[in-house]
């Protein structure tokens, strides 16, 4: 199907799965080009799914198809890309093999984020196996202090840059979240300390999870990964247990970046 001067119509198939989405708009970004066959091997889903979403992102503007049936980046993405500063540009491909070994290891799911102002932005996400767990959130932005990814990337913040992130208090505060700035400064030291950061149901009742910083060969914080489980089978305890192959796979993931 090439490209006209009118509108593309609307897919046929609608594409629920917002994740496999965002992750080829990420593709897209990295790559600048692709074919329906790169993103079935990347994603690891039949051609036909492959082609519905690149369909919808060339619908949303997000992507564009030339006569040679390559898919490049649509004016919706380029917009984007000119006004924001992304993370670096090949995160989610390294992370994203790493997330799946460790979601698989644990049997829980994982989460890739960056920090966005003081918000932690989800990149990309693997769920775990089990019937009962945590869906990925890939493309949310949660305040980072009840996240602990977030947490584990606002501890490594110099501290002046920390405090200019909160000078009005704690953003979007949550009845189970730390109560003030310096309860949550506290707990950094905490984080710093033990290399990983907790949040007992702090984004969301009945979900924990244990999230450590992804840094980069200069040792520079650029990302975090979370690990997060059901409450009724994950207590403190099993957080400080999964801390070690969550560690082990952000040290993975740095050293490809």
């Amino acid at each position: 199907m090439e490209n006209s001067a009118g509108p593309s119509p609307s897919p046929s198939y609608p594409v629920s799965a917002a994740g496999n989405a965002l992750r080829v708009v990420r593709l897209l970004h990295e790559f600048d080009e692709l074919r329906v066959m790169d993103v079935a091997d990347r994603l690891g889903v039949a051609r036909s799914t492959a082609h519905r979403i690149l369909a919808m992102l060339v619908f949303e503007g997000f992507a564009a198809q030339d006569r040679h049936k390559v898919y490049r980046p649509g004016p919706a993405l380029q917009a984007i890309r000119g006004s924001q500063a992304a993370p670096p540009p090949d995160l989610i491909t390294i992370a994203h093999p790493h997330l799946q070994r460790l979601a698989d290891a644990v049997r829980e799911t994982t989460h890739l984020m960056v920090l966005d102002g003081n918000g932690a932005r989800f990149l990309d996400g693997v769920e775990g196996p089990q019937a009962l767990r945590v869906s990925y959130r890939t493309g949310t932005l949660l305040p980072a202090h009840v996240t602990s990814g977030g947490k584990a990337m606002l501890a490594a913040l110099p501290a002046d840059r920390l405090r200019a992130l909160y000078p009005n208090g704690l953003p979007g505060e949550l009845a189970t979240a730390s109560c003030d700035v310096e309860r949550l400064f506290n707990e950094l030291v905490t984080v710093r300390r033990d290399g990983y950061a907790i949040n007992l149901q702090e984004s969301e009742r009945g979900v924990h999870a244990v999230g450590a910083c992804v840094r980069d060969r200069t040792g520079t914080a650029v990302a975090a990964v979370a690990v997060a489980a059901p409450s009724v089978r994950c207590t403190r305890a099993s957080l400080a247990a999964l801390s070690r192959p969550l560690l082990a796979a952000v040290q993975d993931i740095g050293q490809g970046l």
